[in-house]
């Protein structure tokens, strides 16, 4: 009988589809967190492979900052018509009127960090049982703590001393009312995988991965895209530059670098010569040493 062997993408494929059915399986009301950056998109796509042909069983949640860049937005609202998605939006703006949270003030000023009692206050909202996100553990110290099935306590909180185990890939989704999960099925993958998978399955994505000519200005060692959002100083200098993104969240939290990688070939030639993660040009992770462990703790993605 011939052996057939699967090859590193399918093996990571197959791995992400199985955590995907087991959401499906274990949790009654899960959805999809969509920010319209590369993971999210492979995650949309991989769940598309899970339970095709039917329609994937859950929702694409996003949780808008109101400061987002126009061109993931314009993502977001194309393939939710495209593929004819149920798209839930949490607006940290409305959470900013209602007084839930107050708006930082000054030049670092952000609503990244606001962002986590907006998601807390939508999962409740729609009673969501499990958050599904593209977090991988490659990214970042903190993420390399998590399971495929994250617990959260009926406060939304994580904690990283309390995790349960997973052995032989067994993923245990029990939990009390009030407490919900988050999975993340693409752990085991690298920012190369994604690119990788993404060329291989010929998978859209937004155009601010690819290299154009923005103006930018540049901050604490960090290319932020123009904008009329953050207050500027009189040493921001604004140039026009040819960058990309490797990452894309909030824009007042989110540098560009400076490249040519106008294809995927030159952006995954690029990532595998890189020295600075995906994430060395977000500001919010460099708020503390612990920044993003902390904001975990609290119930962020």
């Amino acid at each position: 009988m011939a052996k057939y062997k699967l090859s590193h993408l399918e093996e990571l494929e197959a791995e992400s589809i199985f955590v995907f059915r087991e959401i499906a399986s274990q949790f009654e009301n899960p959805v999809l967190l969509f920010s319209g950056g590369k993971d999210s998109i492979v995650c949309f796509h991989l769940a598309r492979k899970a339970f095709w042909p039917a329609k994937i069983p859950f929702s694409l949640m996003h949780i808008d900052t109101g400061h987002n860049f126009k061109e993931t937005i314009s993502f977001r609202d194309n393939l939710v018509k495209k593929y004819n998605c149920d798209l839930i939006i949490g607006s940290v703006e409305q959470s900013i009127q209602n007084g839930k949270v107050t708006e930082e003030k000054g030049i670092n000023a952000s609503r990244n960090n606001l962002q986590t009692t907006t998601l807390l206050d939508t999962l409740e909202e729609y009673n969501v049982d499990c958050a599904i996100g593209g977090a991988r553990r490659d990214e970042e110290k903190a993420r390399a703590k998590e399971r495929f099935f994250s617990h959260r306590d009926d406060f939304g909180q994580w904690d990283p001393k309390n995790q349960r185990p997973e052995l032989w890939f067994l993923l245990n989704g029990k939990k009390r009312i009030g407490e919900h999960f988050r999975a993340f099925p693409i752990s085991n993958w690298t920012e190369i995988d994604v690119w990788q998978y993404i060329k291989e399955n010929n998978i859209d994505i937004p155009s601010l991965y690819f290299s154009h000519e923005r103006k930018v200005f540049l901050r604490n060692n960090i290319l932020y895209a123009d904008n009329d959002i953050m207050l500027k100083s009189d040493d921001d200098n604004v140039v026009s530059k040819k960058v990309r993104f490797r990452t894309i969240g909030d824009l007042t939290c989110t540098g560009a670098i400076e490249s040519d990688a106008s294809d995927l070939d030159s952006i995954i030639k690029e990532v595998s010569a890189a020295r600075i993660t995906e994430r060395g040009g977000r500001i919010d992770d460099k708020r503390s040493e612990s920044s993003m462990e902390d904001r975990k703790k609290q119930g962020y993605f």
